[in-house]
């Protein structure tokens, strides 16, 4: 069987090393949210960067208990006073196209209609037109736009914006989700830029793959879900959520013995 391979740890007896960097000075030295950038990029983050990755898993880190992903660890945790892992785990499971993940589309969104503004020497306002008209003509959402709670404003949006250029980190990314705002609000209605949006675009600028949104959103939830399942086990009493269900099926029907 052919050996594993990875770039990412090396221990030994004595020593871990974290893409080259022990594990002792990353621990004295540095914190978790630059080794979270190191372990995924290979380097250490410059001050900006670490600033607002920092930022993002606070903003993503909790939306009340009646998000999937918390009311599903709720639920479990509920049902299941024994594994903390598998309500945590059940929470995470909860995470996908509908909700956490949307991030992760929004940064292929913007890579893609910024590689295609660039290859036509289009502007960044063209480029976000044309994502409103092919959204509208495929029948789709737009990601990163839009809440069903903060219906006009996300309050985490202008932080995360304001400190992508005060650190200048803000780059087209950042340029593109504001234009598609512009662009969606004259093409159909107004979408305030969500969460989604905004860490999809500050990742974008700071060089992050697609697939980063969904990751940054699972390890910064997962600290939201965590206190969830503590509050559950220490508050609630067990089988305690019940969720209303009303029955629109077939009525009654005779038995066997009746059809005679």
């Amino acid at each position: 069987m052919d050996s594993w391979r990875t770039a990412i740890v090396k221990a030994d007896e004595t020593d871990i090393w974290l893409r080259g960097f022990d594990v002792r000075s990353l621990m004295r030295d540095h914190g978790f949210v630059e080794t979270i950038f190191l372990l995924h990029r290979g380097r250490l983050p410059t001050p900006g960067e670490r600033k607002l990755l920092d930022a993002i898993l606070v903003g993503v880190s909790d939306h009340g208990a009646g998000a999937p992903s918390c009311a599903a660890a709720r639920i479990v945790a509920s049902g299941n006073r024994q594994s903390v892992a598998a309500a945590v785990g059940a929470g995470v499971l909860a995470i996908g196209d509908e909700h956490g993940a949307a991030g992760a589309a929004c940064m292929a969104l913007i890579a893609g209609q910024l590689e295609t503004a660039a290859a036509n020497t289009e502007s960044i306002e063209a480029a976000a037109m044309r994502a409103v008209d092919e959204s509208r003509a495929r029948g789709t959402r737009l990601p990163g736009l839009g809440h069903r709670v903060h219906r006009s404003v996300d309050p985490r949006v202008d932080v995360l914006f304001t400190m992508a250029a005060e650190t200048g980190v803000a780059g087209d990314g950042v340029r593109f989700m504001r234009a598609l705002e512009r662009a969606a609000a004259a093409r159909i209605k107004p979408l305030p830029i969500n969460i989604d949006g905004a860490l999809a675009a500050v990742l974008h600028d700071i060089g992050f793959p697609a697939q980063i949104g969904t990751f940054i959103f699972i390890i910064g939830r997962v600290a939201g879900i965590t206190a969830e399942v503590a509050e559950e086990y220490a508050r609630e009493r067990p089988m305690r959520i019940r969720i209303p269900v009303e029955y629109d099926g077939a009525p009654p029907r005779p038995g066997r013995e009746n059809q005679d």
